[in-house]
């Protein structure tokens, strides 16, 4: 049934490659551990106390918390796959509750910090200097994850509009506005781009070699131009978490923000407003006479 089910996920609820591996992952795990704990008792008769007992064992492992939810939540998935599918008839999952995690603020670049490394910053006029300059002002411009940035194809932007389309998760295209001031980043980068470098596929954003980008490229880009901005964590993730912040923190309507975001639920952008939160906290304990 573990096939089956990683098919569903792939083909019916349209999740990443890289979000099935990782339930393929877990759930290889917890086979592995029934294997050595219980007899190679098969997944799908786990009963409550199995799946609690692997629980247990990674906690004691000392396993991060997140990381066990994510096991919790695969395992919640698969068995009422296998109950739809009347496989079993009792959800071992019935009674096992998610653990309590410490709330992170995401981290974010002060609009200073972003002015100086985005401003200020010196992009030659070569197409890896364009790129680099266009990588950062999409991060940053549109709020983009890094795997939509990756996939964005030349047809995809409307310089007439300022919108650009992308294919968030599960494939679920969005339209983003940008600025005026990319406008004539793209037609420059474009025209360089066209003139220098043989392209190999319909990609907006291609290697010297005409490949499309890959993760490691655009973190090392990232990280070269955020090398002096006040930030814990220097990363392509990081300017999509400073695009929210900002416009909440400049009065943009949260539901707005979700939008652009390409969130499926109001509680995931709810975290930005956080950080305002501790903004407003800051001015008061500043500003007031008994603070």
């Amino acid at each position: 049934m573990g096939d089956s089910f990683l098919k569903y996920l792939k083909f019916e609820k349209r999740y990443s490659p890289k979000t099935v591996l990782s339930y393929e992952t877990d759930l290889r795990q917890f086979q592995t551990f029934l294997d050595q704990e219980f007899d190679k008792t098969p997944s799908q008769d786990a009963n409550h106390a199995l799946v609690r007992s692997w629980i247990v064992s990674l906690v004691e492992n000392k396993m991060d918390t997140v990381s066990v939810n994510r096991k919790i939540a695969c395992l919640r998935s698969y068995y009422k796959f296998l109950i739809r599918q009347e496989a079993i008839a009792k959800d071992p999952m019935a009674k096992i509750k998610i653990l309590k995690t410490k709330k992170k603020l995401p981290h974010f670049v002060q609009e200073a910090d972003t002015v100086q490394a985005l401003d200020n910053a010196v992009f030659e006029k070569t197409f890896e200097g364009l790129r680099n300059q266009l990588v950062l002002e999409l991060l940053y411009g549109t709020g983009m994850r890094l795997s939509e940035l990756i996939g964005l194809k030349d047809a995809s932007i409307n310089l007439y509009d300022r919108t650009l389309k992308v294919l968030g998760k599960r494939n679920k295209e969005r339209v983003i506005p940008f600025t005026q001031n990319l406008v004539q980043l793209i037609k420059e980068f474009q025209r360089v781009r066209n003139r220098e470098v043989e392209k190999k596929n319909d990609n907006l954003l291609v290697t010297e070699t005409g490949l499309p980008l890959y993760p490691m490229l655009v973190n090392r880009i990232v990280k070269k131009y955020l090398k002096d901005a006040n930030v814990e964590k220097k990363s392509p993730h990081v300017l999509r978490h400073t695009y929210a912040t900002h416009l909440l923190n400049k009065g943009a309507e949260i539901n707005a923000v979700k939008d652009l975001l390409g969130h499926s639920s109001l509680a995931a952008t709810q975290v930005y407003t956080h950080n305002s939160i501790e903004k407003l906290k800051k001015t008061f304990d500043q500003a007031h006479p008994k603070a």
